[in-house]
């Protein structure tokens, strides 16, 4: 059985959860490996639309294994409400599905308040993040003040020491530097303390779980959030997440061996779109954005704001399968071109009247770039119907066999609907 990481190669919101939730049909275990409840995956399974943040998105399936690994930051009050929402949608017993890591960071209170605090005193040169408290989370585990739910396992005295020594350091900072409030020690306490009495069973030590579901020949499955443009280290630097968002963070994060891995799927939107802040060299403030937008219904699953749209970037996507090392991409959204006479692809750069076809790591560069563009003809049928790929539309295919000569990878998985059955499995990657 093959163990398959499926990562974003763009800005996020490629339509990860959707491809993760219909591969999850032949995988056993699902891995979610990094990020927070600041990422959303949006399933529409016959008919019926849900909003997951948390929870990897093979919960959808009963009888599957669902992880929340060590790299992930895990907020309980957001877990829990997941879990009992899905319990009230399902009928079956959530809990028993999930294991959370033990070395997983929890964020508490006093990360969401920083959060917020930092970004309104930033004001028009804030990052756009979601207040959701995920930065200031990864700082404390990298400062090494952080909380995991490990110490939910302590006996209760331990647990209050640490968690006072980390409220103390939030305090200063919240009371002397934003003039907020301080976080009070007693309700956060209390908070963790029910949390504990809830998900105490089901937190264990990851990588020998993995470990053991590996010697069992079960197929993994590892569930990126956000996308390579966001990574820390590789992405749009500072208007990125907190977390390496990369393939091999799979690995690192979970705790898993990188030639344990078979096949790296990289989930490309048919366009471009990013949410908040930061250069967008081929952003489209025009009707052919308002069509992407609103065929395609851009609107971001945790923040609700809209998401910018663009031409797709073949400089970013080269990037992206370069990271990521990719062997092949899930091609989403397809149906929303439909109706556009012609549709532009940015195949390099025009940076400063140099044409470049890289990607720039400078901030100010990346935002004086110009797309350079190449027109292909569109198609006028509605394709969201279309399951076999051989009766898609000439120019349909001509366009997806276009994005696999310049990224040199194939096109696995074709998505034509939001649905989990709209979607055209080329071939099956835990299926050898």
């Amino acid at each position: 059985m093959a163990n398959v990481i499926l990562i974003g190669t763009q800005w996020g919101d490629e339509g990860k959860g959707k491809i993760v939730d219909l591969l999850t049909e032949w995988a056993d275990v699902v891995v979610r490996f990094q990020g927070g409840n600041n990422a959303g995956h949006t399933l529409v399974i016959e008919g019926r639309r849900y909003a997951l943040h948390l929870i990897p998105s093979g919960i959808m399936r009963p009888g599957k294994t669902c992880v929340i690994g060590s790299g992930v930051v895990v907020d309980l009050k957001i877990l829990l409400e997941e879990i009992e929402l899905f319990q009230q949608q399902s009928g079956r017993n959530v809990l028993s599905q999930l294991i959370l890591s033990d070395e997983a960071h929890l964020i508490l209170e006093s990360h969401r308040r920083l959060d917020q605090a930092r970004e309104l005193k930033r004001g028009e040169a804030k990052i756009g993040t979601t207040g959701r408290g995920i930065g200031p989370a990864y700082e404390s585990k990298m400062a090494r003040w952080g909380l995991r739910l490990g110490d939910l396992l302590e006996p209760e005295a331990v647990l209050k020491s640490r968690l006072k020594d980390l409220l103390e350091q939030h305090n200063q900072i919240l009371e002397k530097i934003y003039g907020e409030a301080p976080v009070a020690l007693a309700e956060v306490f209390t908070e963790l303390q029910a949390a504990a009495a809830i998900v105490r069973p089901a937190i264990k030590k990851v990588p020998y779980e993995l470990d053991k579901f590996r010697q069992n020949k079960a197929s993994l499955l590892f569930e990126g959030a956000q996308g390579t443009l966001l990574d820390i280290d590789h992405g749009t630097y500072p208007f990125v997440t907190s977390s390496s968002t990369l393939a091999a963070n799979a690995c690192a994060s979970s705790g898993i061996g990188v030639t344990d891995i078979d096949e790296v799927i990289g989930v490309v939107k048919a366009y471009t779109t990013r949410v908040g802040s930061g250069p967008f060299p081929v952003e489209l403030d025009d009707a052919i954005g308002k069509h992407l937008s609103v065929r395609g219904g851009e609107v971001g699953t945790t923040t609700g704001r809209p998401r910018r749209c663009g031409w797709l970037d073949l400089v970013a996507l080269r990037y992206a399968t370069l990271l990521n090392g990719l062997n092949s991409i899930a091609l989403t959204k397809l149906d929303v071109l439909s109706g556009l006479k012609t549709i532009k692809v940015c195949t390099a750069y025009r940076l400063r009247g140099e044409v470049i076809d890289f990607f720039p790591s400078s901030i100010a560069d990346l935002a004086a770039c110009e797309p350079v563009l190449t027109e292909m003809a569109g198609w006028d049928e509605d394709i969201s119907g279309i399951l076999d790929y051989d009766k898609l539309p000439e120019n349909a295919k001509k366009y997806i066999a276009y994005i696999e000569a310049q990224l040199g990878v194939k096109a696995l998985l074709v998505s034509v609907g939001p649905d989990r059955e709209q979607t055209m499995i080329r071939h099956n990657p835990l299926l050898g």
